[in-house]
């Protein structure tokens, strides 16, 4: 539907339609939290967990913890299983707050480089192609 109106003819002032060619990209929110807490800094990427983001009301001022390793049973966000001594996962989870309550979407796939926020990496072919590990 989006696309759908994107693409329609938008007429001016001398009555020409004109199309749009280039569909306008989501606003990407920011993490409020991400200069506070190191955890934001960590190299490693978890495990795919899906190839698709995951969408999730978020309200404003309220701490989050998104999963990073990949191997939470409450994705997208973390239940603690990287404490799992047996697992030995190197990653932690991300703190982060939203200023707006509103949905957002959150990577599913662990490889944003916008963490936790979904920022499209997803798409790529390499990350199509993996299998997911659960």
């Amino acid at each position: 539907m989006f696309l759908r109106n994107i693409s329609r003819a938008i007429y001016n002032c001398s009555g020409r339609a004109s199309y749009v060619t280039k569909v306008p990209k989501p606003e990407v929110p920011k993490n409020p939290l991400e200069k506070v807490y190191s955890a934001s800094q960590q190299k490693d990427n978890g495990i795919i967990y899906d190839k698709k983001p995951f969408k999730i009301t978020l309200e404003a001022g309220k701490t989050y913890h998104w999963c990073l390793c990949g191997r939470s049973k409450r994705q997208p966000l973390c239940d603690g299983t990287h404490k799992d001594i047996f697992l030995k996962v190197t990653q932690r989870p991300i703190r982060f707050t939203v200023e707006k309550t509103k949905d957002y979407w959150l990577c599913n796939c662990k490889q944003t480089k916008l963490r936790p926020f979904c920022d499209g990496t997803h798409k790529n072919k390499d990350i199509q192609e993996a299998n997911v590990k659960i």
